[in-house]
């Protein structure tokens, strides 16, 4: 579906015009206090998944305030939506999966990874995401998907893409699977009660859906490389060049966040709670996400390869070093 693409794209160049004129709302204006012992308050775009835990678990072992950040949580439906807010000084920092970002860097959007996200886990059957069916559903593999409906957060990113590239692998035809965007939160009703075929959730979307009987009919992010580097946290240009010294406190506590949450799997369910609405239950049970220290670029690589084949990028191509490293 190009037309969100072009959408996407027509308002990013309108909020880049806008930054680039001096607005009173851009990245300029933001938290200057993060110099000296004073305190910045950083608001930074983020997805309510299972992905982030490491952020707001290093919120609460004080990682970000030893360093004069205070972290103010936004949250947004997906990459897409997140990265308007962070060019426009909405937010100083957000959180985007990685083929979101690469379509913003070929168009022209000023944005910088700065550190790490998540990463797929590497299992297959039992990744962070996967493509749910209902219990009766004749689906049984990936390669049924084709011709079916699937739902994914946003259309014409990552979900689709890793979920083509399953299907291709299962001897499926992918462009004949249909995707849908229904937000995460809404995907285990929307697949309960039939209104898609199948659904590529996230935790604890994935969680709850199994627990109305939903079952796993494949693994794209692990299918699609087992290191995959699935998202990011990122900021524009504008802040990185102007305020350095936050973007390098910001991307340290991020990455003690990260080796935290890493070390206790335990703490990162339990901080689940304070940000999404599940039961206790649901958080033992859920599937977490690898939370490497640094991006793996040879798994980027091979994103890049499979989007540029599904059309993402018209006819330039993004430039991963400059974006990742």
């Amino acid at each position: 579906m190009q037309r969100r693409i072009l959408g996407l794209a027509a308002v990013l160049i309108t909020i880049v015009g806008a930054a680039g004129c001096g607005s009173s709302d851009s990245g300029s204006s933001g938290p200057s206090a993060s110099s000296g012992d004073k305190t910045a308050t950083v608001k930074v775009g983020i997805i309510p998944i299972v992905d982030v835990a490491p952020l707001y678990l290093g919120q609460k072992k004080g990682f970000f305030d030893s360093r004069g950040i205070k972290l103010e949580m936004v949250s947004a439906q997906g990459g897409a939506a997140i990265i308007p807010g962070v060019v426009s000084g909405q937010f100083q920092f957000g959180f985007s999966n990685t083929t979101s970002l690469m379509i913003a860097q070929v168009k022209g959007v000023p944005v910088k990874s700065v550190a790490n996200g998540a990463a797929s886990n590497g299992k297959v059957g039992a990744d962070v995401t996967g493509v749910a069916v209902k219990q009766d559903s004749s689906i049984k593999s990936a390669k049924d998907l084709a011709g079916r409906t699937v739902a994914v957060n946003t259309l014409q990113n990552i979900g689709d893409t890793t979920v083509r590239e399953s299907v291709r692998q299962a001897g499926g035809d992918p462009s004949k699977v249909k995707f849908v965007e229904i937000p995460f939160d809404q995907m285990p009703a929307a697949l309960d009660g039939g209104r898609v075929d199948a659904a590529w959730m996230g935790e604890p979307a994935m969680t709850i859906a199994k627990g109305q009987g939903a079952r796993v009919v494949a693994s794209p992010f692990a299918e699609t490389d087992p290191k995959l580097t699935v998202a990011t946290y990122f900021t524009s240009t504008q802040v990185q060049q102007q305020n350095p010294d936050l973007v390098k406190k910001f991307t340290e506590a991020m990455a003690e966040s990260l080796q935290y949450a890493s070390d206790h799997p335990d703490e990162a369910r339990q901080i689940l709670a304070t940000y999404t609405k599940i039961s206790g239950d649901v958080q033992q049970k859920l599937t977490l996400p690898s939370w490497p220290a640094s991006v793996d670029m040879a798994s980027l690589q091979k994103l890049a390869s499979l989007s540029e084949k599904d059309g993402l990028f018209g006819d330039k191509k993004p430039d991963l070093d400059a974006l990742f490293k």
